[in-house]
């Protein structure tokens, strides 16, 4: 039992020391999306006629998932419209990006338009 929480720690400093490269590192091959989710306009964003850009910078990891996800530009903190772009950036889906033939976590950035029609 004590080997397998030991086991179970030692993973976790792994995944904890996981090296995320820049896209703009020399020989880094950007990710490519295989899944868009679109971010959600709230009532509120609407009822105010908010539009424009959040931009965020978000880590694909080496699995092509989206880990951590943070605002880099604002829009809208008060209605929603940030955090529906970030709820909407953790469900896209990546083919992971590379290094020496090696699928790698690259930070990258994103943007999330918002426009009414």
């Amino acid at each position: 039992m004590r080997s397998l929480m030991l086991a179970i720690a030692l993973s976790t400093v792994a995944v904890a020391r996981q090296t995320v490269h820049d896209s703009k590192e020399e020989g880094v091959k950007l990710p490519t999306v295989t899944k868009m989710v679109k971010a959600v306009y709230t009532r509120e964003a609407m009822d105010a006629h908010l539009e424009g850009t959040v931009v965020l910078t978000v880590v694909v990891q080496d699995d092509g998932k989206v880990g951590d996800v943070k605002v880099t530009k604002s829009l809208d903190p008060t209605y929603g419209l940030d955090k529906q772009a970030v709820e909407a950036a953790k469900q896209w889906e990546f083919k992971a990006g590379t290094k020496d033939g090696k699928a790698i976590a690259v930070r990258v950035d994103l943007q999330m338009n918002f426009t009414l029609k």
